[in-house]
């Protein structure tokens, strides 16, 4: 019985050890987080020239709506004026703001905007959180000007935007870059990727993918988002693996695309931005496609 007592002592101690460590590590990484959040950042913000042009201002409409996803439900919301609050647990809850002039939009100048979404760098030169301008700093200056200018003509909205609440789990798991929330670090801004024009090639395919991984994973497998809560959807596989997308067909993706149903009949959940991929292009929609054909087949959840 003493023997039992005195391992139950040491377990109980090596616990109280582990935890007291654990808890001190995942101090040093908020406070990594902080300190990495309160970095300003001295960037230019360089000229830009506001167009008026229709088709200027249908392609940045076009962007805004499909590949930019910013007026999703969960983004900026329909008419720009702020999104849905996306609670994620422990997380926190994250919520996309007001973008008109009636809300941030209006603090902002041209120059600052093209900033914000290269870079992802607030006007007052901090970092955004959550915003993943990390998957289309991408965007050639014409794109980039051609949102600009569409989004200075969506009518102001007067609706107060949500603020962003992290929670410590949120701060740790993107010190380990398991869930990208600080987003200007991730950014290299010394050197901008540079996409090649619009095509039906895995070359263009490659950029547009970007905007995938945030939830399906670095490698595109899915699995769920790390501590995210149970209720939430678990974004699926989209490699050619038998978990994923293997057997599928071109037109099987276009329809997916198209209707938010998969091949074997069922919808996609609605936490999937199934209206901005349906105002995907033909040619984006053949870009995606062809990358996808070129990514190692990955069993899901390996994300």
């Amino acid at each position: 019985m003493r023997i039992v007592k005195r391992i139950l002592k040491v377990v109980a101690l090596v616990v109280i050890i582990v935890l007291i460590g654990g808890g001190a590590w995942a101090g040093y990484q908020a406070h990594a987080f902080n300190g990495s959040m309160a970095r300003i950042y001295t960037l230019p913000t360089g000229q830009i020239a506001r167009s008026t042009d229709p088709a200027v201002l249908e392609r940045g409409k076009h962007i805004a709506e499909s590949i930019g996803a910013c007026a999703s439900k969960d983004c900026h919301g329909a008419d720009f004026g702020g999104g849905n609050p996306i609670k994620m647990g422990p997380l926190g809850t994250m919520v996309g703001p007001n973008i008109t002039t009636g809300g941030r939009g209006g603090d902002y100048s041209d120059a600052e905007l093209a900033r914000l979404l290269l870079h992802g760098v607030k006007r007052d030169g901090r970092g955004l959180t959550f915003m993943p301008a990390q998957d289309f700093a991408w965007w050639p200056d014409d794109d980039v000007l051609a949102v600009i200018s569409y989004l200075r003509t969506v009518p102001a909205v007067a609706r107060p935007s949500g603020e962003m609440q992290l929670g410590l789990l949120a701060k740790v798991l993107d010190r380990v870059n398991m869930i990208p929330i600080d987003v200007a670090r991730r950014i290299d801004h010394e050197h901008r990727a540079t996409a090649p024009m619009p095509a039906p090639t895995a070359a263009y395919g490659t950029f547009l993918a970007n905007a995938c991984r945030g939830c399906h994973g670095a490698t595109l497998s899915g699995g769920r988002i790390p501590g995210a809560p149970a209720e939430m959807a678990i974004p699926l596989n989209i490699t050619p693996h038998d978990s994923g997308l293997a057997g599928w067909t071109y037109t099987d993706f276009d329809k997916l695309l198209s209707t938010g149903i998969r091949k074997n009949g069922k919808t996609l959940d609605p936490m999937m931005p199934v209206t901005e991929l349906g105002k995907f292009n033909q040619t984006e929609r053949q870009a995606l496609w062809a990358y996808l054909q070129t990514v190692p087949g990955k069993a899901f959840g390996g994300r």
